[in-house]
Parts: C-alpha cells; sequence; structure tokens
C-alpha cells in the first residue's frame, strides 16, 4: 500500500520545482505566468499569494477542460502559458502538476516548499480582501500542530 508521500515522492522527479525567491524574482520581472492555488477556498481566503486563482485539487480535471460545471476558462484556455501550481507545502502542487502535463499543459511547475516556504521567505501574502498578512501570524496559521486523532494509531 503506498501512502500520500510515497505517491508524491514517486513522481515529484517528473515535475519541475520552483524555489519561492526564485518565484518572486519572476513576479517582480513581470513576467507573464498563471499561478494556480490548488488548495481548498478556506485554505485560499486565509492566505494566497496575489493574483493567484484557486482551483481546489478536486475539481482540477475538469477545471482544465471545457464543458463543465467546473470549467475555469482562464485556466482551460492556458495550455501553452507558464503555470506555477502552489499548494501548502508543494506536494499536492506535485500531483496537480503531473496532472496538467497528462492533460497537455506545456509548462507547469510546482512550488518547492509550497506557501508555506513563501512565507517562510517572508514574501507577501495576502487575504481574501487584498490585506497583506502578517507573516509571524501566518507562520502560526501554517503551523497548527496535528490533531491526535490525525496520527496514525
Amino acid at each position: 500500500m503506498k501512502t500520500f508521500k510515497d505517491m508524491v515522492e514517486e513522481i515529484r522527479s517528473e515535475v519541475p520545482e520552483i524555489f519561492p525567491w526564485d518565484l518572486d524574482e519572476l513576479i517582480e520581472q513581470k513576467k507573464e505566468l498563471l499561478l494556480l492555488d490548488v488548495r481548498e477556498p478556506y485554505e485560499f481566503e486565509a492566505r494566497h499569494i496575489e493574483n493567484s486563482i484557486n482551483v481546489p485539487r478536486g475539481l482540477l480535471e475538469t477545471a482544465c477542460d471545457y464543458g463543465y460545471h467546473e470549467t475555469h476558462p482562464l485556466l482551460a484556455a492556458s495550455r501553452e502559458q507558464e503555470i506555477i501550481i502552489i499548494c501548502r507545502s508543494g506536494n499536492r502542487s506535485v500531483l496537480a502538476a503531473r496532472t496538467m502535463k497528462e492533460m497537455g499543459y506545456k509548462s507547469v511547475s510546482s512550488l518547492k516548499t509550497g506557501i508555506k516556504g513563501w512565507n517562510d521567505s517572508e514574501l507577501p501574502l495576502v487575504n481574501l480582501h487584498g490585506e497583506t498578512m502578517d507573516p509571524d501570524e501566518a507562520d502560526r496559521y501554517f503551523n497548527a500542530p496535528i490533531r491526535k486523532d490525525q496520527l496514525a494509531p
């Protein structure tokens, strides 16, 4: 039986990864990027990278294709565009990048270390209202302890 970590590590070598500081440099250069955050809406609303779009991992495949209620027109039309996929720690984004490559997206990369690493690098995060979030507060949010019932018996 494979674990989530096993699945991610098995395909990590197939997916290009970019460090937070390199993504920040691309953003500063005003490079044409699509920032795709695949976290759940409540996570995105709390803290995200400015100008990113949110498509939860569970809706990704139908959001990438036309003809579905979940279709995200910008995403469906961006198969040739450079896309950086973002999640909490850089695992879900690896899975999403592989899926998108299989769906014909030409240039997808995963944000290595995810939004946690972005915050650890003291790069700006905003909330749903576009307000800049305090990095220390975000650090507490991202490092909340795992509950006892979420640990293996």
